[in-house]
């Protein structure tokens, strides 16, 4: 845990991001289509807000960016190590993953060496993320398990842990059950707030999820990637996170247009990206010091993603070729289906 807390910052419209300024425009013609509102924050490992773009302290529900603090109590508590935890699938338990065999794989192994299986997996079943494997489970006859769901690889990290903590397994999303108190404990002292405060809900994989002030989410991600001020054991369990992550860049995401996966790839590992539901983002910038969150009203891709690479320029983290390679999530021409120039993003400055 930080060596120093700081104290929150005080909370911007409590439930109303859609108050927040525009941060992206779509044109169409020589006309405003649509606005993205939402907020954003870059911030230090001390708490303090280095830059934004709307409320600081906007309340956001965190959903799957903060998978890399809900795995530190598998590590901090040497689970990894008795459940013989590969850095593969370390990383694993930090995606939101296309269901590719690479990913589906290591579950299932990782389930296997702790005596449990797909069906003790309580995150639901979900079709594959990734179009090919969709497919061809379609065409095989088969269907989608909770192997398939995005969220398995942090509900088998889950499970590991509970089995290491010999807690009942079937009560591992308990939010007062041993491994999501541990669990809590450990975002809350990441973000430095006080986990009593922290309003809970359900996630879509059925795992508590946390609302959370951005400007602490930031701060979160400053200590993640970089964590010299985080007592020896904290420190220990975000390196290895940060490395596995950085080895594993597909792990994370998939193949197939993901847009964490091409920002680990494309900036070798120094910036640990996450994307969560609804519109959430968050950065850590290795041997910065620094953390990104971001937060959209309208909960989409289209504004976030070119925003979010807007942002990695604009603070030069990405330049050169590394921004070439991101073409795609960059804000620029809109085509239509016949390849016909139809409008364009803006991003706002």
């Amino acid at each position: 845990m930080a060596a120093t807390p700081p104290e929150s910052t005080a909370p911007g419209r409590p439930d109303d991001a859609a108050a927040e300024p525009v941060q992206v425009r779509v044109w169409r013609g020589e006309h405003v289509e649509s606005e993205h509102r939402g907020a954003w924050v870059l911030a230090d490992t001390d708490g303090r807000v280095v830059e934004r773009g709307g409320s600081a302290g906007l309340p956001v529900w965190a959903r799957s960016t903060v998978k890399a603090l809900q795995v530190l109590p598998l590590l901090e508590t040497g689970g990894a190590e008795a459940c013989e935890l590969r850095e593969s699938e370390l990383a694993l338990a930090c995606a939101s993953h296309n269901a590719e065999p690479q990913h589906t794989e290591r579950v299932r192994r990782l389930l296997e060496r702790i005596d449990l299986g797909v069906d003790d997996l309580q995150c639901g079943s979900q079709p594959p993320g990734d179009p090919d494997v969709r497919q061809a489970l379609r065409a095989a006859g088969g269907k989608p398990t909770a192997v398939h769901n995005n969220c398995s690889g942090k509900h088998a990290g889950f499970l590991a842990l509970s089995r290491h903590l010999q807690a009942a397994p079937e009560a591992y999303l308990d939010p007062a059950g041993e491994v999501q108190r541990r669990v809590r404990t450990a975002v809350a002292e990441m973000c430095s707030v006080d986990e009593e405060q922290i309003p809970l809900a359900t996630d879509g994989c059925s795992a508590p999820t946390f609302r959370l002030p951005l400007d602490r989410m930031a701060t979160a991600f400053a200590r993640v990637a970089n964590p010299e001020g985080l007592d020896a054991d904290r420190a220990r369990a975000c390196e290895r996170v940060q490395a596995a992550v950085a080895r594993y860049p597909e792990l994370i995401a998939g193949r197939y247009k993901r847009i964490c996966t091409d920002l680990v790839r494309v900036s070798e590992g120094r910036l640990f990206a996450k994307v969560g539901a609804e519109g959430v983002y968050v950065i850590g910038v290795r041997g910065a010091g620094v953390g990104l969150a971001v937060k959209l009203s309208d909960g989409q891709g289209r504004g976030l993603f070119p925003l979010v690479v807007d942002l990695c320029e604009r603070f030069g983290w990405l330049e050169g070729a590394a921004l070439d390679e991101l073409e795609r999530w960059r804000a620029g021409d809109l085509t239509n289906w016949s390849g016909r120039t139809v409008g364009r993003t803006e991003v706002l400055r």
